[in-house]
């Protein structure tokens, strides 16, 4: 990528979010907390209520500690949940897709919304790892589209991975990198390509330490211990994929196989755990047990 001057931060008026799971729930957060109005399509009622519950209880804590600069019930009052696609606002800026890493829902997801926002907004992908100019096919216009990769958690992550796709055009780019600036994160811009850079060396690590423990090497708590001490990593690598979800991982995993070979071959023990159901904090079992699931 050619380095150029990053444009200052600025906020969406209005923002669509695709998708209420946890990744989603978090991205409308943040743009609720910087004060656009966003919209939250989710089509399953309960999940919608579930997401809605999560964001009530995310900006408790949030006020808490001390992270709000206002009420948690004022950021509440500027989401808007809807079963709807169409009823996404017609002065909408941006529309972020945060459906589960599965190519074809994506795309489909991501069509859906082309044909009823305005032809001015920018349209997102919240990958982790699958290609932009794949999630591109069902675009009449894939200028407009663009990668923004978020982190979990995302109020708490700085990181915003922007993902330029073949077609995506210089102004969405520079849009994206202004969004995330706005939302107080430091954006990051890659080329497209299988896994990005984050994903592609977050799952490679978390892998090998997999394998290092599968191998009886050491045990969870020692393995991550050694990162974050020896390495100053913040996480280690497997409670990192127990936040993330083991099978979100072995996805990403299986992605990255098929596109850049054995070295990212999912280990057994991490297909076995998902098999099982152990999905790490999101079940309350992983790679560690975790006192609080959903």
């Amino acid at each position: 990528m050619t380095a150029t001057t990053p444009p200052g931060p600025s906020v969406p008026k209005s923002v669509g979010v695709i998708g209420g799971g946890r990744m989603g729930a978090g991205i409308a957060q943040v743009f609720a907390g910087a004060g656009a109005s966003v919209t939250v399509v989710e089509a399953d009622r309960a999940a919608g209520a579930a997401a809605l519950d999560r964001l009530g209880a995310a900006l408790r804590r949030a006020a808490d500690r001390g992270k709000l600069t206002e009420e948690p019930a004022a950021v509440l009052g500027r989401i808007t949940f809807t079963g709807d696609l169409a009823a996404l606002p017609a002065e909408v800026e941006l529309v972020v897709e945060a459906v589960p890493e599965d190519a074809g829902l994506k795309i489909g997801v991501l069509a859906a919304a082309e044909r009823v926002v305005g032809p001015h907004a920018v349209l997102a992908s919240n990958t982790s790892s699958l290609s932009i100019a794949g999630l591109a096919e069902g675009l009449s216009s894939p200028e407009r589209f663009v990668g923004m990769h978020f982190f979990n958690p995302v109020p708490a992550s700085d990181l915003v991975e922007i993902v330029v796709g073949p077609g995506t055009g210089d102004a969405v780019r520079d849009a994206a990198w202004s969004w995330a600036s706005g939302l107080g994160k430091t954006a990051i811009v890659v080329r497209d390509s299988p896994g990005f850079a984050t994903s592609r060396l977050g799952v490679l690590l978390g892998l090998e330490a997999i394998r290092m423990l599968e191998e009886g090497v050491a045990d969870a708590a020692s393995i991550d211990r050694a990162m974050e001490l020896g390495y100053r990593h913040p996480m280690g690598p497997l409670r990192s994929t127990d936040l993330v979800g083991l099978d979100v991982r072995l996805a990403i995993a299986e992605h990255l196989h098929r596109e850049l070979g054995d070295r990212f071959a999912p280990p057994q023990l991490l297909r076995d755990k998902v098999a099982r159901g152990e999905l790490g904090r999101k079940t309350g079992q992983g790679f560690h047990t975790w006192e609080e699931s959903r």
